[in-house]
């Protein structure tokens, strides 16, 4: 435990180095190429694990799978806390610890989870440069903790990293103080990559004896949804009118939070008798790459998810009533059914299946914002150290 005096670092105390923090799923999976293009390069660099989510598929498996280094720092006890605010402060608090041992002159976040809310505004308070990947997209949804997130990220970034002009004119109309650039999402970086893995080293359709195209892949672990019985009913049983009409199985590899409401709210009764609803426990990552990258459909409520899908030309069903990705319902390769009736679930997923043109623009980037994210972190080194000088 550092014991710190000061409430921010001195300029001249600061380290040619970058925290890279994590502590989701996607927010993991999303700055893998990063990670990998900071070694490559030979950038100093640490990870600091907010432990925001925790299980083994989602921790630990999925470093080994995604070719990753331990985190340098990984922070305990969060889930001991029940609430939004004292799961943020445990995170911040840790954020700031190893912040404050290592003096980084940049943190990178990445996404709208409380994990990048608490080492942006440690990083913050301490002074540090603070750098925002997938900066500038918006639900404009008050209701979503995510949309509170993703703004004040935005607000006390010192780089911005959008995806596409979409995002950078909504930072523009919202003049954030911060330099702007559009350097793609690093989702296509790595859906691209660990699609490939998926392929060659996961076996997980021959273990669930399904074949391609000939099953519907669903997720679901957004509080809105999960944590109400009435939205929960309704997705399950829209998942289940979904298997019966497609005659094939929707299977649904099940976050730890939607898999304790499904215990709490005594919904297991409903899942055993929906006949094509195959509910597992959340799967490691390259296995559920492998089922999105054969699936005939995807059904979710997960904005990486989302992402995915379109970028293997999967068409999708977002269980949502809006998304901060507007351009794929635009362009029709997802529909918006929300989760208020089980058969509006099934109504959008015939009309994505009936939709054939998946021949859709890549919106999200090329596949090089590792690189040039990683080119601009270094230019703000560079230029915050001979600033110092």
């Amino acid at each position: 435990m550092v014991v710190v005096d000061r409430k921010f670092l001195s300029h001249g105390s600061l380290q040619r180095e970058i925290c890279v923090v994590v502590g989701t799923r996607p927010g993991i999976i999303m700055m893998a190429p990063l990670i990998h293009e900071l070694m490559r390069k030979g950038v100093p660099h640490f990870v600091i694990h907010t432990g925001q989510h925790y299980s083994p598929a989602m921790d630990t498996e999925l470093f080994e799978d995604l070719g990753l280094p331990q985190p340098a720092y990984h922070i305990t006890d969060v889930h001991k806390k029940p609430t939004h605010g004292g799961q943020t402060a445990v995170m911040l608090e840790g954020c700031e610890t190893a912040m404050i041992e290592r003096k980084p002159r940049l943190v990178l976040v990445n996404g709208d989870a409380n994990t990048n809310l608490a080492g942006a505004l440690a990083a913050r308070k301490l002074r540090l440069g603070v750098g925002h990947i997938e900066a500038g997209e918006r639900s404009f949804d008050w209701r979503m903790p995510e949309e509170h997130n993703r703004r004040i990220v935005d607000h006390i970034s010192d780089l911005l990293f959008t995806t596409n002009e979409k995002g950078a004119k909504h930072l523009r109309d919202e003049n954030v103080v911060g330099d702007i650039h559009v350097t793609g999402n690093t989702i296509v970086d790595a859906s691209v990559n660990h699609g490939i893995l998926a392929n060659s080293k996961s076996d997980i359709s021959v273990r669930l004896g399904v074949e391609a195209n000939g099953y519907i892949l669903i997720t679901s672990h957004r509080e809105e949804n999960v944590d109400d019985r009435d939205k929960l009913r309704n997705i399950i049983e829209g998942a289940a009118k979904t298997a019966d009409a497609f005659a094939i199985p929707v299977l649904f590899p099940a976050h730890p939070r939607t898999l304790r409401r499904i215990t709490e709210f005594n919904l297991h009764d409903m899942v055993k008798q929906a006949r094509g609803l195959r509910l597992m426990e959340a799967l490691r990552y390259l296995d559920f790459m492998q089922l999105l990258l054969h699936a005939r459909l995807v059904l979710t409520d997960s904005g990486g998810v989302q992402q995915e899908a379109y970028i293997h030309r999967k068409s999708c069903v977002t269980l949502r009533d809006n998304t901060e990705w507007t351009e794929t319902v635009e362009l029709g390769a997802n529909r918006l059914s929300g989760t208020d009736s089980s058969d509006m679930i099934l109504a959008r997923a015939k009309e994505a299946v009936e939709c054939c043109n998946v021949n859709w623009p890549p919106i999200f980037g090329d596949g090089k914002a590792a690189e040039r994210i990683v080119d601009l972190a270094v230019r703000y080194l560079d230029v915050s150290m001979s600033s110092q000088a």
